[in-house]
């Protein structure tokens, strides 16, 4: 037994997967809820297996398939980096299996019920691209794979395809996929062409000019940035997202995203080698530019998918922080500390697939049982859904960087690497990395803020629609799925230093280096650099807070006078109504204002007013719709371009069958001339 057996395991039990859902489901559809996911259960597990163990063994093994044309073998590998990503993936698996029977199934209700079929089939090609990319060590299997998983995810995306918002949201993602995937076929093509070959094995060697080394690594970058949703090429994201099915959209922004930054890393890290500072600055900027305007754009959406497919874009941007500091302190000589900035990328990286598809299975869970995506139409779930509720809050507590939760340690390492910028001889680097770090901190800020918003309106006060007042709890297996994901996310923030020295073999692969003092404390602290810069307990953190909370709570309700329960305060209005409550609008308001350059806003009182001489409002309409300047700016000129251009070329379909030919002959002639 190998990890490589363990792969292809995998492998076969999302190909079973998948045949279920088209063999079975039409006379038995009670198959696709047990069956397909039964098998996508073992594929997580076996993914998590091969990778743990390429991973924690710190192997590098390859094997090779006779494929295709005899010159074009198929090349497979799994090495550490490559099983740290399998784990991610397959732990992802492991709770959408548990997830997606109860969920799948409201699927086939109501009036706008979907066959089952279709979404078993594209969610096992969707993961069977994201697993073959992963073990792919040639340019040619690795873009085979990474078109099957683009493809499958478009189907995936318009799966409810009578919304015209769905088709168009899938349109935009495949287009943009495909640009992307463009872009990345450049990036290799540089590397083959220097390297003589298309395995990953020639690129490493390729001789590589500092101007042809540059190019690669800028294709690289746009291409994968393109598909983890970097600002400015984000703009399918928010969009698809939001209409795919919900533990569609766990997969999407947990684990899909992320093979752009996994390409990223391999691309640049691995097959390119010889990192330069300068690349660390565009990704510095970049990454700061994502992180800081996805929270703002966020903090906008009433849509709680929406919201959360925006923050996906943040997180994206702390990821690539992290990245470029590392390419920043490598590319001047600073091993050690480009080894903790990488660290700080790729555990951020891990940290956001858990509790991000935490959130959107729990949006699932609300929009399960509310059929309601819109915020201002929530509120009390926490008492029609307490358990929900409750790992809801891990989430955002999560998300938003808290202690003791997962995401407070990854971006309390990013903080840590931007510290040490003082080590840098040049003074532009010395300045700018503080001021992205202040930038990180207010994104922090404002993460918790659009949270408190999210979890306050959507699950406490009063509920805003009937199908709200009567909501109930999800059933068992879903809240297995979500509590599985919000254990690791305590486990993650709890034993951060056991996980960190987990990674070491991926550093070791990439940089040559590791974090011997991250570690030297033993397993109950956690410090970065040196015990006397900067430590963190995370034990001692957890242990802290029981003994406050028990002990407040214990002296509370010792001194404490029994209850008087009455109605609450209405200011003598004769009763609270949900309309008393904040809107989603109404909170984020005062950030609005405050950064109101940051959008284009749409901003509409309708008044309507009796007849006579002395009219009176009878009602106010309040309309608010905030655009990206990305979109205004980039996309819709190129649009109107490409518009007029087909429109200019549009004479040479004149149905005529003997123009076509002549096109078609003198098309011919200049790419015989070309080519001799």
């Amino acid at each position: 037994m190998t990890p490589f057996a363990l792969a292809y395991g995998a492998i076969v039990a999302t190909l079973l997967s998948g045949l279920v859902a088209c063999l079975a489901v039409r006379r038995h559809p009670g198959y696709l809820h047990f069956g397909s996911f039964f098998f996508l259960f073992l594929s997580g597990a076996a993914n998590v297996a091969a990778g743990g163990w390429a991973l924690l063994g710190n192997l590098t093994l390859a094997d090779r398939f006779e494929m295709g044309l005899p010159w074009l073998a198929w090349h497979l590998r799994i090495d550490p980096l490559s099983g740290f990503f399998l784990v991610l993936l397959g732990t992802l698996l492991l709770a959408v299996a548990l997830y997606g029977p109860s969920y799948t199934r409201e699927l086939t209700r109501g009036e706008a019920q979907q066959p089952l079929p279709p979404l078993g089939i594209f969610t096992a090609l969707f993961v069977l691209g994201m697993q073959g990319l992963l073990l792919a060590d040639d340019a040619l299997v690795f873009m085979i794979f990474w078109e099957l998983m683009s493809l499958s995810g478009y189907f995936l995306v318009a799966y409810q395809h009578q919304h015209a918002a769905n088709r168009s949201a899938a349109f935009i993602y495949l287009l943009l996929a495909h640009v992307g995937a463009l872009v990345i076929l450049l990036s290799f093509g540089v590397l083959a062409a220097f390297g003589g070959g298309l395995s990953f094995e020639q690129m490493r060697a390729a001789p590589l000019s500092p101007l042809w080394a540059s190019i690669g690594f800028a294709c690289a970058f746009i291409g994968f940035g393109t598909k983890s949703g970097m600002v400015p090429l984000h703009v399918w994201l928010p969009e698809a997202h939001p209409v795919a099915p919900s533990h569609i959209s766990a997969l999407m922004s947990g684990a899909m995203i992320k093979m752009g930054i996994y390409g990223m890393v391999r691309v640049i890290f691995d097959l390119i080698g010889e990192v330069q500072w300068e690349w660390g600055m565009v990704v510095l900027v970049f990454g700061t530019a994502s992180s800081v305007l996805g929270v703002l754009y966020a903090l906008m959406q009433h849509d709680l998918k929406r919201l959360l497919a925006y923050h996906s874009i943040e997180n994206i941007g702390i990821i690539l922080m992290g990245l470029g500091m590392s390419m920043i302190f490598l590319g001047n000589g600073h091993q050690m500390l480009g080894t903790l900035a990488l660290v700080a990328a790729l555990y951020h990286t891990l940290n956001h697939a858990l509790f991000k598809a935490l959130l959107f299975l729990g949006a699932g869970s609300v929009l399960y049982r509310t059929h309601a995506h819109d915020l201002d139409y929530m509120g009390g779930l926490i008492h029609r859904m307490p358990v929900t509720a409750f790992l809801f809050l891990v989430g955002c507590v999560a998300i938003s960087a808290l202690p003791p939760f997962n995401g407070f340690v990854s971006e309390w390492l990013t903080f840590q690497a931007a510290l040490q910028s003082v080590a840098l001889e040049n003074g532009l680097l010395r300045a700018t990395i503080p001021f992205a770090a202040a930038l990180l901190a207010l994104t922090g800020a404002l993460a918790a803020a659009c949270f408190v918003k999210a979890f306050g309106i959507a699950f406490l006060g009063k509920p805003r629609s009937h199908r709200v007042a009567h909501a109930r709890e999800v059933p068992a297996g879903m809240l297995a799925g979500m509590g599985m994901l919000a254990a690791l996310c305590l486990l993650l923030g709890v034993l951060p230093s056991t996980v960190i020295d987990a990674m070491a073999p991926i550093t070791q692969q990439l940089v040559h280096a590791a974090l011997p003092d991250a570690t030297a404390q033993g397993w109950l602290w956690l410090t970065p650099t040196a015990p006397q810069v900067a430590s963190y307990s995370a034990p001692f953190v957890v242990l802290a807070m029981v003994l406050v909370f028990g002990l407040g709570y214990v002296f509370l309700k010792r001194g404490r006078a029994p209850a008087r329960r009455s109605e609450p305060w209405d200011c003598g209005f004769g009763g609270l109504t949900p309309r008393m409550q904040y809107t989603s609008t109404a909170f984020s308001q005062p950030i609005r204002r405050v950064f109101q350059g940051v959008w284009k806003v749409d901003e509409h009182l309708e008044t309507e007013t009796s007849a006579g001489a002395n009219p009176r409002v009878l009602g106010l309409r309040y309309r608010l719709h905030t655009h990206d300047w990305s979109w205004l700016w980039g996309y819709e000129p190129i649009g109107r371009l490409v518009q007029a251009a087909a429109n200019r070329i549009g004479f040479i379909q004149t149905g005529n069958i003997h123009t076509y030919l002549k096109f078609s002959f003198v098309t011919l002639l200049v790419f015989l001339w070309i080519v001799s």
